[in-house]
């Protein structure tokens, strides 16, 4: 990042014409250019000429400067500023579509001509143009005057997307096929140290004050070190790290918008930075042609393909890599030599060692959290939500409770980025339309393709969980898993990253409470084996709702009933109505929890009225022969799915009660079970019910 105290001119789109001078535009120090001519950042004096006849470095370059029509750009870039600008003349602003399938198309064109590979185009163009870049990889080589090998569209996107804009570094942007947006410049460069100590590159020469590994200082520990130098700078005002964008087509992908305050370091240029370390890790192992690497790593034909592409893993893959402490110590090798480097000397210049180390540390942590322990999470933007309808209600934070769900229908998992935003677009249609709420009711949806999806967020109200909307947030995950798991690492996304991270943010309380949907609504979401899995996960409250004990009993599941309902009169509120699928006696139970979160000195009455049993101190119950409870058959866990989809009804259609039906008789050849809380069988299979109260 370029520091505008440095004198760096910044080139930006404007009508009016070209400006230049401190305190022109959005920064002091800022160059506006007209139309969509291409935008170069120089490094010169405040108060000294920028063209023609001067020839400021950019960042180290030392090619001579020109003056067109106001804009300004190396004289080796007017062939290709010709041609971007006549293109776009001829064509309006109709480029290829800024996916990585086009870059890799692109890569292929190159290798098979054997013309200059890209990340060497790449930083021909200024890709690799700041201090510390320049340092590491040397001075760039000069940009070809032609490529015959692309098409003029593919070469004004190439000026497009790897022209140095320090301003905005997201418009060097790609989407890759797993929904991601992938800042290519520090994925290049990535690529170029790996390939050349494949080929026997030992490393920066001279050699640099501190260690540091070339592979993180062009790709992650430059842009991050001067992200917080900055911010020390400015009294740590302003973002420094994120924020994620949205495309405005994910099918023809041209602009990219960011969701919030920009920041050195958005999502687009994080991802670039971790793919870059990951595939120039790979290529110094075992060099391979770029385009069938990127191709084996990104996915083809935009995320239709039918597995998970590696990419979406760069978060695993880059923490077990890359340690917290390795990258403190990497990012304060970059602060020294950024340090002693003639552009960026006058920021450190009063920075002492030990605040060096602060400041690493701090870049370090800041960053892991955000971009490796906490999960990515795809904005509504990137799957074609649809707007709220009304007035969302806001949430009071921080929340105390979280609920699981399984979404049913779909009923399969869905792996890849075009199959989990046609879930939640089909979701979405189904609450609106078909339920008439407002939105999709979960806060957060989980792919099993490495993301989550965000449906009502951090802030707002959700209809997930009955009477429980404004407590918790409800988190569901795309499929039906009554007999089969979630992925592994879709299991991790939410126990290891969503729930940790939402606390360590102040969004869940620290002492949260998590909770299956089944043990508060009368459903079987989410599924018998989910449940039996969330219920290892930290905060699960064994106790909760009515302590479980219909299923002590051998009942399905409870159900909250009103004063006097029910065949016994008078029964107070906070009674349960306890049901079964294979039988009607309809116990009613009248529950409190103990201190242990489970029931204690609680009587079970039957239907009629008859005392069932009086729980004892030990857990035990003392029974009356003539009203010992009828147990219910265990279902089979091992159910296929396709029975359970057989056996289940639509998506959300509640199961109606079948309230006033005659209690089947008692069998005595049944004993009782004699434990009040034990764990039991899961619930009968039932939809999923959620609601908008």
């Amino acid at each position: 990042m370029v520091p505008p105290s440095l004198g760096t001119h910044f080139v930006t789109r404007n009508g009016d014409g070209a400006k230049v001078g401190p305190g022109v535009g959005t920064q002091p120090g800022i160059v506006t250019c007209p139309d969509v001519s291409w935008c170069h950042c120089a490094t010169v004096s405040p108060s000294g000429p920028l063209c023609p006849g001067d020839t400021p470095r950019p960042w180290g370059q030392s090619p001579c400067h020109a003056s067109t029509g106001g804009r300004v750009l190396p004289c080796a870039m007017l062939p290709w500023l010709v041609v971007a600008l006549s293109l776009c003349a001829r064509l309006g602003t109709a480029l290829p579509p800024r996916r990585m399938d086009t870059v890799v198309q692109m890569v292929e064109a190159l290798e098979a001509a054997k013309d200059l590979s890209l990340p060497e185009l790449a930083r021909a163009l200024g890709s690799c143009s700041t201090p510390g870049c320049l340092a590491v990889l040397g001075d760039p080589p000069a940009a070809p005057l032609d490529l015959p090998a692309l098409s003029p569209e593919q070469r004004a996107l190439l000026t497009h997307l790897l022209r140095p804009d320090p301003a905005a570094p997201e418009r060097g942007a790609v989407l890759a096929p797993d929904g991601s947006t992938v800042a290519l410049a520090p994925l290049l460069a990535g690529v170029e140290v790996g390939l050349r100590r494949a080929g026997g590159w030992s490393g920066p020469t001279p050699e640099p004050p501190a260690a540091l590994d070339a592979l993180y200082a062009v790709t992650l520990t430059e842009v991050l070190g001067m992200a917080f130098l900055l911010a020390r700078a400015r009294n740590h005002s302003g973002a420094t790290l994120g924020p994620d964008g949205c495309w405005d087509d994910v099918e023809n992908p041209q602009n990219f918008t960011l969701l919030g305050p920009p920041s050195p370091v958005p999502e687009a240029v994080a991802n670039g930075a971790l793919d870059g370390v990951l595939l120039g890790a790979r290529l110094a192992e075992a060099p391979i042609p770029l385009a069938p690497l990127l191709r084996s790593y990104y996915g083809t034909d935009n995320g239709t393909a039918s597995g998970r592409p590696p990419s979406s893993y760069r978060r695993r893959d880059f923490g077990a890599l890359m340690g917290l402490k390795k990258l403190e110590e990497e990012v304060v090798a970059m602060l020294r030599l950024l340090q002693v480097l003639p552009p960026t000397r006058g920021l450190l210049e009063d920075v002492g060692e030990e605040e060096e180390v602060a400041i690493a540390r701090q870049a370090a942590r800041d960053f892991m959290e955000t971009f490796v322990e906490c999960p990515a999470i795809v904005p509504r933007c990137m799957w074609g939500a649809r707007p709220y309808r009304g007035t969302p209600k806001p949430l009071s934070l921080p929340l105390g409770s979280v609920y699981i769900h399984h979404t049913f229908v779909p009923s399969a998992p869905c792996r890849t980025f075009a199959a989990c935003t046609r879930a939640m677009r089909s979701m979405q249609r189904f609450h609106q339309d078909t339920r008439g709420w407002d939105d999709i009711g979960y806060s957060f949806v989980v792919g099993s393709d490495g993301y989550l999806y965000q449906g009502r967020g951090w802030h707002w109200v959700g209809a997930h969980t009955r009477g429980h909307n404004t407590k918790g947030y409800g988190v569901g995950y795309v499929g039906n898993f009554s007999a089969t798991l979630p992925d592994p690492d879709a299991i991790a996304l939410v126990r290891d990253g969503l729930l940790p991270c939402a606390v360590r943010a102040g969004w869940l309380r620290h002492d949260y409470t998590l909770r299956g949907h089944r043990q508060v609504v009368n459903t079987s979401c989410p599924g018998d084996s989910l449940f039996q899995e969330i219920r290892t996960w930290r905060g699960f409250e064994v106790g909760t709702g009515f302590c479980g004990i219909c299923q002590g009993w051998g009942f399905g599941w409870s159900e909250p009933t009103e004063a006097g309902a029910g065949s016994v009169p008078g029964l107070p509120v906070g009674s349960a109505l306890l049901r079964s699928e294979d039988r009607p006696p309809r116990a009613l139970l009248w529950v409190g929890a103990g201190p242990d979160g489970c029931c204690q000195g609680r009587i079970l009455v039957g239907t009629d009225g008859g005392l069932m049993g009086d729980p004892s101190p030990d857990g035990r119950r003392t029974t009356d022969t003539s009203r010992t409870p009828v147990q219910t058959d265990r279902r089979t866990a091992a159910r296929t799915d396709a029975d359970a989809a057989r056996a289940e009804p639509p998506l959300e259609t509640p199961r109606a009660p079948s309230w006033g039906r005659p209690p089947s008789p008692p069998s005595p050849r049944r004993r009782p079970r004699t434990a009040l809380c034990r764990d039991a069988a899961a619930p009968p299979s039932l939809p999923p019910v959620h609601s908008e109260t």
